[in-house]
C-alpha cells in the first residue's frame, strides 16, 4: 500500500434507520418485512403502518399519504415503511424523510407466476376458470380480461404493477427503457429473491447494518406438494406474456451482480453468506422444535398461523417449549407472520386506536 493510502482512516458508517421497502408480491418480501419490523423494534423506530383495519397501504390503489395511520399528526417523522403498496413516489415522499433509503426485491417471473397462480387461485378470474397453470399459459388471453382489474393484476406483470406502472402496457422499447431508468432514479437498491442470502448481505452493506439485523427464517413459503410443474412451453410463454416483468428482472439481475462486484466482491460475499447461514442454523436450533417449517395443520400455536390463501399450504414454525423469556421473545418475532406482526406493532404505536382484528 502507498504511504497516502495508509493515512486515510476507514470511516465507520452509521446504520441507516430511514428505510422504504417496496414490498412486491410473491417475491420473498414477507421475510424482508419481518427483518424490517424487527429492526424497527430494536432501535425503537416508527413504522408507517396501514390506517384502521387494513393490513396494506391501500393496495391495489395507487398509494396516498393518508393511507398511513397518523399521517396527519406524525407527518414526515416515519422511519420505516414496508407494508404492501402500489408505488407512488410523490405521495411516499410526503411520509418519508428526505434521506430515506429506498429498496425493493424482484423475482424471476417464471417461478413467480406459478406461485401467484397457486396463491391467488380463488381470487383471480383468469386462474379460477383454468384447470391448472399450464392450461392458463397455453392461451392466457382466453382466460384473462384486463377489465377485472383488481383481481387480474396478479395474472400478468405483477411486479411492473407494484412499481406503479400499467401491467397491460405495450412492450415498447422506448417505454420500457424509460421505466427502468425511472426505477433506477427512485430506488437505491433492487434485490433479487432468487439469490436471497446474497441479497441480504448486499442489503446489510448498503444500510451499514450488522449480520444479526439480516438474519431471518423463511416466512410465508408453501409446502412442496402445492407446486405445479411448468412445461418448457409454459416457461417460454411466461417470458412473452409477462414480458414487462421479464425485462425488469433481467435488467436488475444484471445490476445486482454488478453492484456486488463493485462494492463487496464475490469473495467477501461468499464468506458472509456462509456466516449468515451458520448463524441462521444456530438460531433455528435455539428456537425451533423442528429444524424446518411445518404445514398449517402441524402449527401448535394457532396465534402464529400464517394467513392461508388459494391452493397453497402456507408453512409456519413451532417454537421450543422451554425457552427463557428473552429468547422466547426473540424467537417469536422471527417466526411472527406478517398480519400478526403488523397488528402487534399497530397496537404498540397506536395504543388508543381500535386493534387490528386478524
Amino acid at each position: 500500500k502507498s504511504h497516502e493510502e495508509l493515512l486515510i482512516p476507514a470511516m465507520p458508517c452509521h446504520a441507516k434507520t430511514n428505510v422504504m421497502f417496496l414490498k412486491t408480491h410473491k417475491t420473498a418480501s414477507s421475510t424482508v418485512l419481518n427483518i424490517l419490523f424487527r429492526f424497527a423494534e430494536k432501535y425503537n423506530l416508527t413504522v408507517a403502518l396501514p390506517a384502521d383495519q387494513l393490513f396494506h397501504l391501500g393496495y391495489p390503489r395507487t398509494f396516498m399519504a393518508e393511507f398511513v395511520e397518523g399521517f396527519e399528526a406524525i407527518g414526515q417523522n416515519y422511519n420505516i415503511m414496508c407494508n404492501h403498496l402500489r408505488f407512488n413516489p410523490v405521495e411516499v415522499k410526503k411520509v418519508m424523510a428526505a434521506n430515506t433509503f429506498y429498496f425493493s426485491i424482484l423475482r424471476n417471473p417464471i417461478p413467480l407466476l406459478e406461485s401467484s397462480y397457486i396463491y391467488y387461485k380463488n381470487n383471480v378470474p383468469a386462474f379460477r376458470s383454468s384447470k391448472n397453470v399450464n392450461e392458463f399459459l397455453a392461451s392466457p388471453t382466453k382466460y384473462y380480461h384486463p377489465g377485472d382489474y383488481r383481481e387480474s393484476i396478479y395474472a400478468r406483470n405483477i411486479m411492473w404493477f407494484d412499481f406503479g406502472y400499467n401491467n397491460n402496457a405495450e412492450d415498447d422499447t422506448r417505454y420500457t427503457q424509460a421505466v427502468l431508468e425511472e426505477i433506477e432514479q427512485n430506488f437505491h437498491l433492487i434485490l433479487i429473491a432468487d439469490y436471497f442470502d446474497e441479497s441480504m448481505i448486499l442489503l446489510k452493506h448498503a444500510l451499514c447494518w450488522d449480520l444479526d439485523d439480516v438474519i431471518y427464517f423463511k416466512l410465508n413459503s408453501r409446502s412442496q406438494d402445492t407446486v405445479q410443474t411448468l412445461t418448457p412451453e409454459s416457461e417460454e410463454q411466461i417470458k412473452a406474456w409477462c414480458s414487462l416483468d421479464w425485462k425488469l428482472y433481467l435488467h436488475f439481475n444484471q445490476s445486482f451482480w454488478r453492484r456486488i462486484e463493485e462494492t463487496i466482491g464475490l469473495e467477501v460475499l461468499e464468506k458472509e453468506v456462509d456466516q449468515l447461514r451458520t448463524r441462521q442454523k444456530e438460531l433455528m436450533e435455539t428456537c425451533l422444535s423442528e429444524q424446518e417449517a411445518v404445514r398449517k395443520d402441524h402449527i401448535r400455536n394457532k396465534g402464529l398461523l400464517p394467513f392461508q390463501s388459494g391452493a397453497a399450504n402456507i408453512l409456519g414454525y413451532n417454537l421450543k417449549q422451554d425457552l427463557d423469556n428473552t429468547t422466547l421473545r426473540t424467537c417469536q418475532k422471527m417466526i411472527m407472520p406478517e398480519l400478526q406482526y403488523t397488528s402487534y406493532l399497530y397496537t404498540v404505536q397506536h395504543p388508543h386506536k381500535k386493534r387490528k382484528e386478524l
